[in-house]
């Protein structure tokens, strides 16, 4: 009977051993600056098992004893493979370098693994665009910018010509969560939204989220734009910039402490008017002036193994002085944002991964001027303190598992304003509003088998309005941090992916969301004078649920990478104006919404090759955008971000030295509400409108192109530069921005008649600037 046993208890040992899994992990980095690679993929094919790096690098892949080929892939770097023997919990920090034959000065490669997560994973509506790719493009007077890249996707439409504001599947402007390393961006334009704030040369990468977000994220409709910037180099010192007709850049980084910390220091500033100002002498414009600069910091510090530190910045202003001598007027505008982060990543064990954030976001707006004896100002802005508690989970390779928390307060300053007439003075101070708002989150990235996949989180949202305050309705006063009003309720997220072949997917989703704060927006672009407000006792909280279904194919070894995706989407409580409102400074902007539903459709096309020296795109979408409101007229109507056509072709082609950008956009007209008749009252005139948003614009179109030449014959040099060129409205299309209505007297009938003008904005814009960069060796 002892043998019997002995076999027994080996047969167990043996099966215990066969069972027994172990872990690797660790961070994936650039093997030139130490930057943390997004994204990442460690395979083991063997195992048909994979995982990708989180934001931060980090990875963790579990799997049993053994042996195994381990490929960690990463876009436009060589593959890295490793033979691993597996018996113990092991920590492999990898470093994958751009230089073997691959660079990112050269067209962006795809490697096999890594270009078909299109296809293989689990988020609908999601694109990663770098920053090289994004540089590659045509721009805008020499200014790379990351939004305008953005709306040349399938599902973004431009808010206006030349605008950096846009609308993601039929939501408004206010609809677009917008992340600075963790941090909120309220406003997101300079030049009164003509340029974004982000300058390229700090940013490492941005993530478009349209398809329904994730449970992490919350507090908008519509979509995310996560942008992370870089952490600086490690390794070595290191300079870039540019010198462009209406800016510079400057950017410096390098290591704190050899390959355990890192800086950057990024600035832009424009200097167009400050180059004017000599011809301006002598003219009724003396002394007029406009710049803006942004400023990004960054620091992070390895404190162990398995404690980071990062702090992060950005702080940028719009400066605008109007000054005409000739009639003693002053006149100015002055806005920007301030963004300050402060995280923290802990590791705990192999599998578990935490980042604790501080968080602090403000954004300000003043004017002011000045004629004769009568003077004014006028401020408002928004102000948050939060945080968040994060942690990533890896228990086995078919589960990544996120759960947290977020919390954030919330200070409105609305128009306060005061005025100085002789010796006379008013002022309007309305009451700062506050209000709190936090989540609870969880979700899970379920590999349920090689073809099924599922991604199912729930979100739990709190919004509180807070005194101090005094109710408008009954005259209640509420106390410091005393609730006013409080709103909650669940957001379940969930999406999947079931695998037709081992290059094709189909995907559908579903998504609950709820948003607390909104944009009092009177055009349509988000301008600087625009007020947020939060829900409270006057206004109620948007909510809306979207629907997707998509098909996503990859050809020739994932070279072309092609997807079709439906929407609908079903919006409650939206926020407009009531009809023929008109603003005044004084009064309660709340009590002047009316609240409504709305409805979004459309089909996306998406076609993009991603191999080889001609790369690019062609972003088709049909949609349809719609409102109803019983208190205008008409009740339905086409929202202002409602557009038939819209459609975006992109192409960037390498040849030796030089690479060749063009972008060709076509979009139906944009609708808006026309003036109907006029009559006169006494001897005023007044103006009736037609139905809102009843007309429409003329189609959009546009043709810009590009080229870069290469300055160093060799690439990899201590110091390199290149020439831009670009063309903006190559055929100078003249498209219009807005349209204007005047009543005019008829010289011959004496009659009053209404004239309608059309505004264009930007002709045929050429442009040349000259990009540097230096590296240490």
């Amino acid at each position: 009977m002892k043998l019997p046993l002995v076999l027994l208890f080996c047969c167990l040992q043996m099966a215990s051993l066969m069972a027994q899994k172990y872990t690797i992990s660790g961070q994936i980095q650039d093997a030139n600056s130490g930057e943390d690679l997004i994204s990442a993929t460690v395979y083991a094919s063997q195992a048909n098992a994979g995982v990708v790096s989180n934001v931060y690098g980090f990875y963790s892949l579990s799997l049993p004893a053994g042996e195994y080929e381990i490929r960690v892939n990463y876009t436009g770097y060589t593959e890295k493979r490793i033979l691993l023997n597996l018996q113990a919990d092991t920590t492999i920090n990898f470093s994958l370098s751009n230089e073997e034959g691959i660079t990112l000065d050269s067209a962006v490669v795809v490697t096999d693994v890594r270009g078909d997560a299109n296809v293989n994973n689990t988020q609908m509506g999601t694109i990663d665009l770098p920053m090289e790719q994004i540089k590659k493009l045509p721009v805008l007077m020499g200014e790379v910018d990351i939004l305008k890249t953005i709306q040349l996707l399938p599902g973004v439409l431009a808010a206006g010509e030349g605008n950096t504001g846009f609308y993601v599947r039929g939501g408004g402007v206010d609809q677009n969560l917008l992340l600075l390393d963790e941090a909120v961006v309220y406003n997101a334009g300079h030049l009164l939204g003509f340029f974004s704030v982000f300058n390229g040369d700090a940013i490492k990468n941005t993530t478009l989220i349209k398809g329904g977000m994730p449970a992490n994220y919350g507090g908008r409709l519509s979509s995310v734009i996560d942008i992370q910037m870089k952490d600086g180099n490690k390794q070595n010192f290191g300079a870039e910039g540019g010198i462009g007709l209406v800016a510079s850049r400057l950017t410096f980084e390098g290591p704190i402490v050899k390959n355990k910390g890192s800086f950057l220091v990024s600035g832009r500033r424009t200097y167009l008017f400050d180059l004017a100002q000599p011809f301006l002498k002598g003219s009724p414009f003396e002394g007029t002036n406009y710049y803006f600069y942004d400023l990004n910091l960054k620091a992070n510090y390895r404190l162990s193994p398995r404690d980071r530190i990062y702090l992060s910045g950005y702080f940028g202003r719009d400066v605008l002085k109007l000054n005409n001598p000739d009639r003693d007027l002053e006149f100015g505008l002055n806005w920007g944002n301030a963004t300050s982060t402060v995280r923290w990543n802990h590791l705990f064990g192999d599998k578990l991964f935490m980042n604790a954030s501080f968080i602090f976001n403000d954004y300000d707006f003043s004017s002011g001027g000045r004629q004769d004896q009568f003077s004014f100002s006028v401020n408002s802005g928004i102000r948050d303190w939060g945080g968040k508690l994060s942690f990533d989970y890896y228990p086995n390779p078919k589960h990544h598992i996120k759960f947290g928390g977020d919390y954030t307060h919330h200070q409105f300053t609305p128009n306060i304003a005061e005025a100085v007439s002789g010796e006379e003075a008013f002022d309007i101070a309305p009451p700062i509003k506050y209000a709190q708002e936090a989540g609870l989150y969880i979700l899970d990235d379920w590999k349920i088998s090689n073809r099924l996949s599922l991604n199912a989180g729930l979100r739990f949202s709190l919004f509180q309005q807070l005194g101090p305050y005094t109710s408008s309705l009954d005259s209640t006063v509420y106390g410091r941090f005393e609730p006013v009003k409080t709103f909650y309720g669940p957001e379940p997220r969930i999406s999947g992916k079931y695998s037709l072949t081992e290059r094709s997917s189909i995907k559908a989703g579903i998504n609950i969301g709820r948003q607390y704060v909104h944009l009092v927006a009177n055009s349509a672009t988000t301008l600087p004078t625009d007020l947020w407000v939060p829900s409270g006792e006057l206004v109620q909280p948007q909510w809306g649920i979207q629907y997707a279904l998509g098909y996503f194919q990859n050809f020739k070894e994932n070279t072309y990478e092609f997807s079709v995706e439906a929407y609908y989407k079903d919006l409650r409580q939206q926020l407009d104006y009531a009809e023929n409102y008109t603003p005044t400074i004084d009064q309660v902007v709340e009590e002047q919404f009316i609240s409504g539903k709305g409805q979004a459709y459309g089909l996306e096309l998406f076609l993009r090759k991603q191999k080889g020296d001609f790369t690019g795109w062609i972003a088709y979408t049909l949609a349809r955008s719609t409102r109803d409101f019983e208190g205008i007229l008409g009740n339905q109507y086409p929202s202002r971000f409602d557009r038939l056509h819209d459609l975006s072709i992109v192409g960037s082609y390498d040849y030796k030295r030089w690479n060749f950008g063009a972008s060709f956009i076509f979009g139906s007209g944009s609708p808006y509400t026309p003036i109907k008749s006029i009559y006169l009252i006494g001897s005023d005139p007044v103006l009736e409108y037609g139905l809102r948003n009843s007309a429409r614009l003329p189609a959009y179109h546009r043709l810009d192109l590009s080229a870069s030449f290469r300055l160093n014959k060799k690439k990899e040099k201590r110091f390199s530069s290149t020439l831009v060129f670009s063309i903006y409205n190559v055929y100078n299309r003249k498209n219009v921005f807005f349209t204007y209505t005047l009543p005019e007297e008829n010289a011959d009938s004496g009659n009053l008649e209404l004239k309608s003008y059309k505004v264009s904005l930007f002709p045929i814009i050429p442009s040349i600037s000259w990009n540097f960069k230096w590296r240490q060796k």
